[in-house]
């Protein structure tokens, strides 16, 4: 890609930049901010890094979206965070006006670019951004199946005492408390979870990836997870950047999948040059299906609440 733009130079949207142009995604990776100063000085000092880290993909910062004329993605990761005893939903108003300007600017500057969401409440804040831009489904996306599933991940690597790499999981459904890590497709080296782990020890695991980031605000205080995210956005903007038809769970717009209409939801996605190129509807359990849809009810409740 010649470039990519992240839109908020905070905590995410730095360590992204960072990330993406370490892994050289594309030829400029521009960070844009409203705060003057900021975004200029955070790519400043990134690209010092450079010599160092061995890349060379430029690195530049601005409050102007001239500077990200032309993009080929987007990472939308401006708004307000969480802060302790706020939920997702506690951001609503806010960041959605954020992401409703931030979306004129990118249909603007880039009206053939691909977008990913990572501000919350992120499957609400994915519909705000599609509207705004008018783009088609495929070119919005939402980053939370990947985070949620790293989650359920390495708390499963930490029980069992294996490494991550040998743990293949799947989390669905809205990002939040009502997200379903899906056990039926939960597996240690091809060995089903449930065959190393009893039920209880699986529920408590399920609660603790469906409250990581909550648990991680605490611990912060003034902040909200940025490490993971950045991993988790990166990863989809990689698939996409180097069409590699990857299956990963995000946020994508729903046109009868799963039984649901007219909402984004964390599903199987096959993700390459374009974006979403299709939608896996994998089989649920009884349990699962009843799961997923309370969660889709949720994502209605909170865009109602909006309305």
């Amino acid at each position: 890609m010649r470039r990519i733009t992240v839109v908020g130079a905070g905590n995410v949207g730095a360590t992204c930049a960072q990330r993406l142009a370490e892994i050289e995604l594309a030829r400029e990776v521009v960070l844009v901010d409203v705060a003057d100063g900021i975004p200029q000085g955070k790519a400043l000092d990134q690209w010092e890094s450079a010599p160092v880290e061995g890349f060379d993909s430029l690195l530049t910062g601005s409050t102007d979206y001239e500077a990200a004329e032309g993009s080929d993605l987007f990472i939308i990761t401006a708004g307000v965070a969480r802060k302790p005893g706020m939920s997702r939903d506690d951001l609503l108003k806010t960041n959605a006006g954020i992401v409703r300007s931030v979306s004129g600017e990118i249909r603007r500057v880039a009206p053939d670019s691909t977008v990913i969401v990572v501000s919350n409440p992120l499957d609400v804040m994915c519909h705000v951004a599609m509207t705004a831009t008018g783009f088609p489904r495929e070119r919005i996306l939402g980053m939370a199946g990947v985070l949620d599933t790293a989650r359920f991940r390495s708390f499963i690597a930490l029980e069992l005492d294996v490494s991550v790499e040998d743990i293949q999981a799947l989390v669905l459904g809205g990002h939040g408390d009502t997200m379903v890590p899906l056990v039926s497709y939960t597996s240690v080296s091809g060995i089903p979870l449930g065959k190393l782990l009893s039920r209880d020890r699986i529920d408590r695991l399920i609660e603790r990836t469906r409250k990581g980031g909550a648990e991680i605000v605490g611990y912060l205080k003034t902040g909200s997870a940025y490490y993971a995210p950045s991993s988790a956005v990166v990863q989809m903007a990689e698939a996409i950047a180097k069409d590699k038809n990857r299956i990963l769970p995000c946020a994508a717009y729903l046109q009868g999948e799963y039984g649901e209409e007219g909402i984004f939801l964390g599903v199987p996605c096959k993700l390459g040059e374009g974006g979403l190129k299709d939608i896996l509807e994998v089989e649920l359990s009884e349990s699962e299906r009843v799961e997923l849809a309370k969660s889709a009810e949720s994502v209605r409740s909170t865009m109602a609440a909006l309305e």
